[in-house]
């Protein structure tokens, strides 16, 4: 049994081109230049059959992005069917979770999240929307795998593991000006085993740890944040006030970055993801594309498949 796995979208919240940017890149992706092409919100679809398939996270343009993935679609000849058998979730941000919404015309399918990430869905009433007889919320313990199931217990071939990763709380329950870094599982890796091979998606981190490190270490592939490519990125192109740490992502570049992290972590393919819309890799000719393709990456876009044996 494998894992194949098609990221229905690559970039950061807002997508890119964002709807309010017009920042130079997205001026390029919305001119419908080959070198930017558009990218929705960052989630991911994985299968080990082909025919169910398990949603890493539900981003708000869910529906985009079912419509432009054919493997996702229902099976013709039946009035209701979905081939999404279950989503798990990263986090409780916007991001992760306002496609859960689309998904509420009473269709079958298990939800799995952290700890934090279902008490924050338990203390929102518009999730009631899905029909907890319909849709079973299901802990995500820390470090302990689990068999995923769809919503009435049949297995889908796959093995999640939740792990703790440096983040933040989501943007609508920060206190203060700074709530810091967590570490205690607000924010999740994801690690999908099946057969032999491993996936692990983690589109947001904040810093990497020795315990991260060895976390990642002898994964077949990894999705990793790419958020932004400097720290300062996002102020210095006066498209936003907060530095990436202050927003819970580690940079690309600079000391303490993905590239430094990362060269001493042995993982046979390694992909950007989450990628925001002032991030220069986004466009095929930048010399920042060049930096990361060097440096032995790849950058996601919509509709990029892989398949690990």
């Amino acid at each position: 049994m494998a894992i194949r796995a098609i990221v229905i979208g690559a970039a950061a919240g807002g997508g890119f081109p964002q709807w309010n940017s017009a920042g130079p890149g997205c001026l390029r992706a919305r001119s419908g230049d080959p070198a930017a092409p558009p990218r929705s919100q960052a989630s991911l679809a994985v299968s080990a059959d082909g025919a169910r398939w398990v949603l890493l996270n539900a981003s708000p343009d869910l529906r985009a992005q079912i419509a432009a993935t054919p493997a996702l679609h229902p099976a013709p000849g039946r009035i209701r069917h979905s081939p999404i058998a279950a989503v798990a979730l990263s986090g409780a941000e916007v991001d992760t979770i306002a496609g859960l919404l689309t998904l509420r015309e009473r269709q079958a399918f298990a939800l799995y999240g952290g700890a934090p990430s279902l008490a924050t869905l338990d203390a929102n009433p518009i999730f009631n929307v899905l029909d907890r007889s319909l849709v079973p919320r299901r802990d995500l313990p820390l470090g302990e795998p689990v068999a995923l199931a769809d919503a009435a217990g049949d297995p889908l071939g796959l093995t999640l593991e939740a792990f703790a990763v440096p983040g933040k709380v989501p943007l609508f329950e920060e206190a203060g000006a700074d709530p810091g870094r967590a570490d205690d599982g607000a924010t999740i890796g994801l690690a999908l085993r099946a057969g032999g091979g491993e996936l692990l998606f983690i589109p947001g981190c904040a810093a990497m740890t020795p315990a991260l490190a060895a976390r990642i270490a002898g994964a077949d592939t990894v999705l990793f944040d790419g958020t932004l490519f400097r720290d300062d990125e996002m102020i210095a192109a006066g498209a936003g006030p907060k530095t990436g740490a202050r927003m819970g992502h580690m940079s690309i570049d600079g000391p303490g970055g993905t590239l430094e992290a990362f060269r001493a972590i042995p993982v046979r393919r390694r992909i950007l993801v989450h990628i925001n819309n002032t991030n220069p890799v986004l466009l095929a000719d930048s010399p920042e594309r060049a930096q990361v393709a060097a440096a032995g990456w790849e950058v996601a876009e919509d509709g990029m498949e892989i398949a690990i044996a």
